[in-house]
């Protein structure tokens, strides 16, 4: 078909304007190209450099500030310090070895740190941050940072660490925190990544242990970005870790302070108990440990030393221990007696010293007896007797449901570590756990609390609050968790008759407050604040006829681990009771001359809110009391007025 000029002048338009598409969008793109270009190599050229240097982009989680752990008034007995230290990542640094000797000619490094470090960097993946060192000076940060060249892997960081102002005498209570080990990673189900940080703290004990997950806070992160030679050149960003919650216990520092300072010398345990809600004002044992020792890791030396004392310092008798608890029993075997009507409070047995029972002879303390005595005067002057012929007409079940009602034989729920839970024997756990069946024997030992019977000191001071009150008083730990209020334990009614519930308290009064009480020598003489109380005195060894007929073999000549516990309980004021105690002094002797005495100095530091004055106590014992206030207060820790997050 031959083509017309027209088809020819349009074929021609045609083509040009292909080609100013074409050569448009050519244009276009090798303009964009350009400003890359441009963009790249002028404004990025910073950026580009650093990547060409095989720079990389790291992630670092961000441990979060633990919480913090107050005393009822406010004042830190938990805190957060500043904290130096030097991590090495394995897959930046080459050789480990050569980079570690560089550092150890920079900064002081313990040879065992050394070897930790290398250890851990074996089991860590090769890209984890390992703790080489910590507790660094500013000047050795420095240091660091200026060599960082030389240091590859190396980075000096700054984190908290745990503080803990008042030492040992919150060391039962708060507990402690140490380095995450594999230890703890196999026996918890947590698979919170910060975990996997070395030498990160974890609770180990008390209620650092029992709060961890409220103490410890959500991880944060951080992207830094790092050259070839390990140098950090920026941080890209950073989210923050949520802190954990702080937490305020009930325990009192002062008083606590004052009561571990009490029990000085002794290996015993003291608790105080707050009757308005079940607030646990004091909970002491003795000796103690200075907490500080495990933030880092122990040393092998410190923990030996720890282990081997036969005081036991890492044990929190306070809460773990259980003893017999002697004549301090005998309030629930007569209470249990007078609830069931099977005696009356006015009725008097007979007690010539001893009381036999299916051919085994039962002996009183007193060896010439008591001779007709009815419940007030059994309790005050502590017969034994009396409570052997009691318990036979109620029956060991009765005694300890009533053990049970009264806190003894049951496990009270506290943030702590290894609460006890007791023993409060009846027939049916003889069966079930010893296979065996109940005697009347048995009976009359639970009686005045010795054979099976065990309490610990807690469970001892919840007693002496129950009967104060009347109410099922429960022992309360944590006051506020992030400022909000916890369950408190002031109780409902124990569903005991008042009247006789009056008659126990009158008789522990005059065990206190009667010249013939057993412990007339430890009473209050301030008529407001008098105390109310009951001795104890639990045997930890079996005496033989052949010793009575010879004379028995007193404490003070018996080598210490075979002696008799001695204990106290008691409430104050008497008229309108604000606190209940129990104190145990491990092979003390006698309550009423080792449990006593002290029992009465807390509870007057406690109804005074500090050191009582010397009017208070009996004439005879003043002098004692003021050099005893002298060395005391002059080793209470000033602790704090209060704290923030470090």
């Amino acid at each position: 078909m031959k083509r017309t000029p027209k088809d020819i002048v349009d074929s021609s338009r045609m083509i040009s304007r292909r080609a100013l598409v074409v050569g448009a969008t050519q244009l276009g793109i090798v303009g964009a190209l350009g400003m890359r270009l441009r963009s790249m190599q002028i404004e990025q050229a910073d950026q580009f450099r650093l990547l060409a240097e095989e720079n990389r982009i790291n992630m670092r989680l961000l441990p979060p500030a633990r919480g913090l752990i107050f005393d009822r008034n406010g004042i830190a007995i938990a805190d957060n310090e500043q904290n130096y230290r030097v991590v090495m990542v394995r897959e930046d640094a080459g050789d480990v070895g050569e980079v570690l000797a560089r550092l150890t000619e920079l900064v002081e490094i313990a040879p065992e740190d050394l070897s930790r470090a290398m250890e851990e960097m074996q089991r860590r993946s090769p890209f984890v941050p390992v703790t080489i060192t910590d507790r660094l000076s500013w000047e050795d940060v420095a240091r660091i940072n200026l060599n960082t060249p030389a240091l590859p892997g190396i980075s000096a960081e700054v984190g908290l660490s745990r503080v803990y102002p008042w030492g040992a005498d919150v060391a039962h209570v708060v507990g402690y925190v140490g380095p995450v080990s594999d230890y703890d990673l196999s026996r918890i189900d947590d698979q919170d990544p910060l975990l996997q940080i070395p030498k990160f703290q974890i609770g180990k004990t008390g209620a650092e242990n029992k709060l961890e997950r409220t103490l410890r806070g959500s991880a944060g992160n951080r992207r830094i970005e790092v050259n070839a030679v390990g140098r950090v050149m920026r941080e890209l960003d950073r989210q923050e870790g949520i802190p954990g919650k702080d937490v305020q216990l009930t325990i009192d520092s002062r008083l606590q302070s004052y009561v571990q300072a009490r029990l000085d010398g002794e290996s015993a345990a003291a608790v105080v108990i707050d009757l308005e809600n079940g607030d646990l004002r004091a909970v002491a044992s003795a000796p103690a440990f200075d907490p500080n020792l495990f933030v880092r890791g122990i040393s092998v030396r410190d923990w030996t030393g720890l282990n081997a004392d036969k005081y036991r310092p890492l044990a929190a008798k306070a809460v773990q221990g259980t003893y017999p608890p002697g004549s301090t029993f005998k309030m629930i075997t007569a209470l249990a007696a007078l609830e069931d009507g099977v005696i009356s409070a006015d009725e008097t047995v007979y007690c010539p010293g001893y009381t036999d029972v299916s051919g085994i002879r039962f002996h009183c303390w007193k060896r010439g007896g008591h001779g007709n005595i009815n419940l007030h005067e059994s309790l005050k002057q502590s017969c034994d007797c009396y409570y052997y012929e009691v318990a036979q007409r109620v029956g060991i079940d009765k005694m300890a449901a009533m053990a049970r009602k009264l806190g003894l034989g049951i496990r009270h729920d506290l943030p702590l570590s290894a609460v006890a839970e007791g023993l409060a024997p009846d027939k049916d756990w003889k069966t079930s756990v010893r296979g065996e069946n109940w005697r009347i024997g048995d009976t009359v030992n639970a009686s005045i609390g010795q054979g099976y019977v065990l309490a610990s000191p807690l469970q001892l001071a919840v007693m002496a609050a129950r009967i104060a009150t009347g109410r099922a008083v429960a022992p309360r730990l944590v006051r506020l968790i992030d400022g909000v209020e916890q369950p408190g334990g002031l109780g409902e009614s124990l569903g005991l008759n008042e009247n006789l519930l009056r008659r126990i308290r009158a008789s522990m009064d005059d065990v206190c407050n009667h010249q013939r009480g057993t412990a007339y020598r430890s009473r209050i003489l301030k008529e407001d604040y008098r105390m109310a109380g009951k001795t104890g005195t639990s045997q930890v060894r079996r005496i033989t006829p052949e010793e009575r007929a010879a004379g028995v073999v007193r404490n003070e000549d018996l080598p210490w681990e075979r002696r008799d516990h001695a204990l106290f309980v008691s409430f104050a004021p008497y008229d309108n009771p604000r606190y209940a105690l129990s104190v145990v002094v491990e092979h003390g002797g006698g309550g009423s001359a080792a449990a006593a005495p002290i029992a009465r100095d807390i509870m007057l530091q406690a109804l005074y809110g500090g050191p009582p004055p010397l009017d208070a106590y009996p004439a005879a014992v003043r002098d004692r009391i003021a050099a005893q206030q002298e060395r005391i207060n002059a080793r209470v820790p000033p602790g704090a007025t209060g704290s923030g997050r470090a």
